[in-house]
């Protein structure tokens, strides 16, 4: 029979429908990341003209900026969703408000080689990508505009991916998106009513069940949440509570980047090298949420379509249960 679960963050139901697929094997055959391209890439060294002029890079000797000896690159993105110059120009018409599409939208190329995921990369290179992510939420946070940073990741067309070399994507916004607001509040009224941090609760439920757990080290924790939106939906959280990605010590990126290499290997051992998105969940910018607000990476394999009933009712329709998703993560051999 099929299981209806309510996400006890934002209050999202969500049905368990195993009977519509099967079981978690029956994903193996699901449509793979797309093969990489062997054509001229804008992201791959010696082709930095491609790009537009790089923001930041690591490099393991001094260079020119925009030279080919670089690591992990940053560069604005060539098709901008939002624009860093100009005025707010917040206004009122009649019902409706608007506002310029002030932002900036900012390109992570992860590695210099072309071929290599995320997933390939040695813990040590994920680590850097890390660094780049809260050097580059630290810089903007100083733009007063900017009230909130999403860093995201589309691997392979299926999830949105419109190059192949591995890069993820930020953006800074001049509002706090209504998701992140529902995920706010939730914690906050949870915060109010019982003076603890829901995602810790969640933790320490979950570490003490196991049934839902794929891994953990002595920092983090991965594990598939109870009502998950889509199959194989894993979430990765530090154990110690913190609601700032980007205050994160060295120490922490050094547990969280072999955690998320982990993870990646064992879906895509489990489901045959999957499209996936990948998003990282923190505080707003400039707004005092971190006493009860809990940072936090999400992934999740393109395996399923959102269509109209998701679309008409907000519930999510899975046909696996995350307790199966998790077994199957956690036995995979890696």
């Amino acid at each position: 029979m099929p299981d209806l679960r309510r996400d006890p963050i934002v209050g999202r139901w969500v049905i368990i429908s195993t009977e519509r697929i099967g079981r978690p094997h029956d994903f193996i055959h699901a449509q793979p990341a797309r093969p990489m391209s062997t054509a001229l890439c804008p992201f791959c060294p010696g082709q930095e003209r491609l790009t537009p002029k790089e923001i930041m890079a690591y490099r393991p000797q001094p260079a020119e900026p925009n030279s080919p000896t670089w690591t992990v690159r940053v560069v604005p993105n060539k098709f901008p969703a939002l624009q860093v110059e100009g005025d707010m120009g917040r206004e009122g018409v009649g019902l409706y408000d608007r506002m310029n599409g002030i932002g900036a939208h900012e390109v992570i190329i992860e590695s210099p080689g072309h071929t290599e995921s995320l997933a390939d990369l040695p813990a040590k290179k994920i680590e850097d990508v890390l660094w780049a992510y809260r050097d580059r939420i630290i810089d903007l946070k100083k733009d007063l505009r900017f009230r909130y940073i999403l860093i995201f990741k589309n691997h392979g067309s299926a999830a949105g991916a419109t190059l192949e070399h591995s890069h993820s994507q930020l953006i800074a916004l001049p509002v706090v998106p209504t998701n992140v607001m529902e995920e706010i509040e939730g914690c906050r009224a949870h915060f109010e009513q019982k003076e603890r941090c829901i995602y810790c609760d969640i933790l320490r439920q979950e570490l003490g069940s196991g049934a839902r757990l794929v891994a953990e080290n002595p920092e983090f924790v991965c594990l598939t949440p109870f009502a998950p939106r889509f199959p194989f939906e894993m979430w990765i959280l530090p154990k110690r509570h913190a609601g700032y990605f980007e205050e994160s010590q060295k120490t922490q990126f050094e547990f969280l980047a072999p955690i998320l290499s982990e993870c990646l290997r064992r879906m895509n051992k489990v489901l045959a090298r999957p499209a996936y998105n990948f998003i990282l969940h923190s505080s707003p910018l400039h707004e005092r949420t971190g006493e009860f607000y809990h940072w936090h990476l999400e992934i999740i394999p393109k395996l399923t379509q959102v269509a109209g009933f998701e679309w008409g009712t907000g519930f999510y329709i899975n046909p696996v249960s995350p307790e199966e998703s998790a077994t199957a993560l956690r036995n995979a051999t890696i």
